[in-house]
């Protein structure tokens, strides 16, 4: 008896220091820059929960960056394009800007339009997920989760909607693309006052166009049936400008990556390796995709159930 209680007592510990170790870890978000041309990524964490080891950061035409957050962290991503900083990090960007005046936004958020990522992880539970039009469109960008469990839906806008931009949304040279309540103003378009409700609020001419060219993105407040996505204990990747769909692991070997203190190198040769079949996003580009892919999240639910199998079969053995 003495022995089956202390086998037992060391499984259930086991067990959960296996649990505590997956939960404690949350997500790693990495940043890819596919663009031809630097995306100075925004980063504003919910107010009152933790940060992340950056508020914004230069990320250069085919490098990446990658961050640890915690279980139960939520907030937006976005890319700043068009920016001019001085060698002490002074300076603004024409599309994005948080309005620090820095390279660091400092708990400010984007200035519309940009595109945005918005993430609320779960603690030990499902994470939601969603890329939104609705403060407008600056640059395309894709959310792919991997390694979880779940439906894990790759979404996002790959349409470059700057050029397809009506002339009454876009801003500069097309260099955005404004929302209709960000151009207008009114309760109709901003779903506010007698329209703040499902109900009363319906999508617009211009947020159809938008849901049209990008269907798995939010195209305005209430479009949350096609838009919001989830999946369980996944890394997630933000690539902005993304030509054709990526595979982690091979970024991982083939792209220098950087972690949250900033150090790394670049992409080089090895953008070749990264790119998948290009019918996946066309798939995404019209709203039936369920790909998913595989990071190191997998490998570590691999590992738990390895190890947790061995702790049952020794238990049983002794």
């Amino acid at each position: 008896m003495d022995l089956f209680a202390s086998c037992s007592s060391s499984l259930i510990l086991s067990l959960v220091l296996l649990v505590i170790c997956r939960g404690v870890s949350g997500a790693t978000f990495t940043f890819v820059n596919r663009c031809d041309y630097t995306v100075w990524p925004g980063i504003l964490a919910n107010a009152g929960g933790p940060g992340l080891d950056s508020t914004g950061f230069e990320l250069t035409k085919g490098n990446s960056r990658s961050f640890q957050a915690p279980t139960g962290w939520s907030g937006r991503f976005w890319g700043r394009t068009g920016c001019n900083f001085d060698g002490s990090g002074q300076g603004s960007c024409a599309t994005g800007d948080c309005g620090s005046g820095q390279i660091e936004c400092n708990g400010a958020g984007a200035a519309p339009p940009a595109t945005l990522a918005e993430f609320t992880l779960g603690s030990g539970s499902q994470d939601f997920y969603d890329v939104s039009l609705v403060d407008g469109y600056n640059l395309p960008m894709i959310v792919e989760g991997s390694g979880g469990s779940g439906t894990c839906a790759p979404t996002g806008c790959v349409t470059d909607l700057n050029r397809k931009c009506p002339t009454e949304l876009s801003v500069g040279a097309r260099e955005a693309c404004k929302s209709a309540c960000e151009a207008f103003g009114t309760p109709e378009y901003c779903c506010s006052g007698a329209y703040n409700t499902p109900t009363t609020c319906r999508p617009s001419v211009y947020s159809e166009m938008f849901k049209s060219a990008c269907p798995r993105s939010y195209s305005y407040a209430y479009d949350d049936a096609t838009s919001t996505f989830t999946c369980t204990g996944a890394d997630y990747t933000i690539t902005f400008c993304p030509s054709l769909p990526s595979r982690k692991s091979s970024r991982d070997s083939s792209r220098g990556t950087t972690d949250g203190s900033g150090s790394g190198s670049g992409s080089g040769s090895g953008e070749e390796a990264m790119l998948a079949d290009s019918a996946w996003l066309a798939s995404l580009a019209t709203g039936d995709s369920t790909k998913t892919t595989l990071s190191s999240s997998a490998l570590h639910s691999t590992f738990i159930a390895a190890a947790t199998t061995s702790l049952i079969l020794s238990f049983f053995y002794l």
